[in-house]
């Protein structure tokens, strides 16, 4: 989305609390402006660990001279403070995951969630005063949308997230495997890989798993014919969804770009029905829904699925929703 509104406006710099071009060189595009963090030791490589100083950097920045400031956050840049000149749009990925509708997810230990109380109160508070700072909320989703009206009481219009990768002269194949593309966390429970790894297994069917993370702890439940390819080139990734049979979906997610970029390589999604995939899939049409996150259920959909009854064209179409120029589109109708 940065990458997109860049584009757009290849002038603007980017305000962020903290820059580690390392982990970051997308980001080398941008004239990259960074918050008192950035000076704190630690900071730049575990700011996961510093949520509570997160408000104060974004309050830090000040916008005296721009007339539009245009916030893409899932946490505290919702919250920069600007004069009544400046227009403030917030591209909202989510309301802040750990804060509202993941808080179980991320504090399920009860003594950590007692010591982390305190913390949480005042970053709940803060949160929701600063969701209202923004002059105009736009969602990711309606699933996002709908977490912006039941956490921040806010209207918000939605705009896709725009897909990115180019298929250049990759074509579509037949496919003898199932993909999933994913961070790998078995503490981001909401993603489940697991329940993908399991039911490969226990069908014996081949499975290649992309995405950098807890790697071994996922192949101690997997079988042989489940494979871990790590990170890969833009390119390679485009290969590996041109010749999979279907990619599998098994989280709940805000969006999910990776479904919108498997259909616009021809393939169809099976995806647990839930979060944004009920707005990327097409039921019968570009893919199929399993109903409960759990093995059994993703099993059952996998052992009658058939990748050849889907028209490669018709994902292809699908996937263009939720194209760049849609995107760039709906954001020009919002900020002009």
């Amino acid at each position: 989305m940065l990458l997109a509104l860049h584009a757009m406006f290849p002038h603007a710099p980017l305000f962020t609390s903290v820059y580690n071009p390392k982990t970051a060189s997308w980001a080398k595009v941008f004239a990259v402006k960074t918050s008192f963090l950035q000076h704190i030791p630690f900071v730049r490589s575990h700011h996961q660990l510093f949520p509570f100083l997160m408000p104060l950097a974004f309050e830090s920045f000040s916008f005296d001279d721009f007339d539009l400031v245009i916030s893409v956050t899932s946490e505290a840049a919702k919250g920069i403070i600007t004069k009544p000149h400046t227009r403030h749009i917030c591209l909202c990925l989510t309301p802040t995951r750990y804060l509202w509708s993941g808080y179980a997810h991320y504090f399920n230990n009860a003594f950590f969630r007692f010591l982390a109380t305190p913390v949480i109160q005042y970053l709940r508070t803060w949160d929701s005063i600063a969701s209202q700072r923004p002059d105009t909320m736009v969602a990711i989703s309606e699933e996002v949308r709908k977490r912006i009206k039941k956490y921040y009481q806010r209207e918000s219009i939605v705009i896709y997230p725009p897909y990115m990768l180019t298929e250049t002269s990759v074509e579509s194949q037949k496919g003898e495997y199932f993909l999933v593309v994913s961070r790998l966390s078995r503490f981001t429970s909401y993603k489940r890989v697991d329940i993908a790894v399991q039911a490969a297994t226990k069908l014996n069917i081949p499975l290649k798993i992309i995405g950098e993370g807890d790697i071994e702890y996922y192949k101690k439940i997997a079988g042989p014919t489940v494979e871990f390819l790590g990170k890969v080139s833009d390119t390679d990734l485009l290969s590996y969804y041109a010749g999979c049979c279907g990619l599998i979906f098994p989280g709940i997610e805000d969006f999910g770009l990776v479904m919108v970029e498997a259909q616009a390589m021809g393939k169809p999604v099976i995806a647990l029905r839930g979060g944004g995939a009920l707005e990327i899939v097409k039921e019968g049409e570009t893919g199929e829904f399993f109903d409960r996150q759990t093995v059994e259920s993703l099993s059952q959909v996998l052992k009658s699925f058939d990748g050849s009854r889907y028209n490669k064209e018709t994902c292809k179409q699908n996937a263009k929703r939720f194209s760049l120029e849609a995107f760039q589109k709906k954001v020009q109708a919002v900020t002009s």
